[in-house]
């Protein structure tokens, strides 16, 4: 082989592995998202009744009185909250950080529901979610206002800005990384 065939090679199977990579991770992650519906109804298999015994936990439903409502109220918060964090470790927009406002929102109510001593599980202080959203709200303006800066000031397309703004880390640990 010439050198050159030789470089095509290997740059030809350095995407290959690439597209194996993201074809094994896209799956795994249309496999979750296809679950849920399947994963909502695992409440199901949870007995009506106040004490749920395991041979790893026992549960005992002080407020609900029904350890069969307590985890169909849990399930109602985790799977969106799932849902949203698939969304938000793929979406390559350039707002993708405000989906950290719901993602915060669905976190805060899930540990209020595994809380059995809240009376109202589902009413959110709006001093609670202040904070993330004095963080995230502005950051989001700011990009917005860069864009449309640039847009006004370059002869480039929104698209091509967009693809400028979007990360494209290359681990997992990367994209973790990028965002906090």
């Amino acid at each position: 082989m010439t050198k050159k065939k030789q470089e095509l090679t290997k740059e030809k199977s350095k995407f290959q592995h690439t597209d194996k990579n993201n074809f094994i991770k896209g799956s795994i992650i249309a496999t979750i998202i296809a679950l849920t519906p399947l994963l909502f109804q695992i409440y199901k298999s949870v007995p009506k009744t106040k004490i749920w015994d395991t041979f790893l936990f026992t549960y005992n439903s002080a407020y609900y009185e029904d350890a069969n409502v307590a985890f169909w109220v849990l399930s109602g918060k985790l799977i969106p909250l799932i849902l949203l964090i698939i969304w938000f470790f793929t979406c390559r927009h350039w707002w993708h950080h405000a989906i950290i406002v719901p993602i915060t929102l669905y976190i805060y109510q899930a540990i209020n529901a595994i809380n059995d001593d809240l009376v109202f599980f589902d009413e959110v202080n709006f001093l609670d979610l202040l904070p993330v959203m004095i963080i995230i709200i502005p950051s989001i303006y700011l990009v917005r206002a860069r864009i449309f800066y640039k847009l006004n000031t370059v002869n480039k397309t929104t698209q091509e800005l967009e693809d400028e703004l979007t990360f494209k880390p290359r681990t997992i640990w990367e994209k973790i990384k990028q965002y906090f």
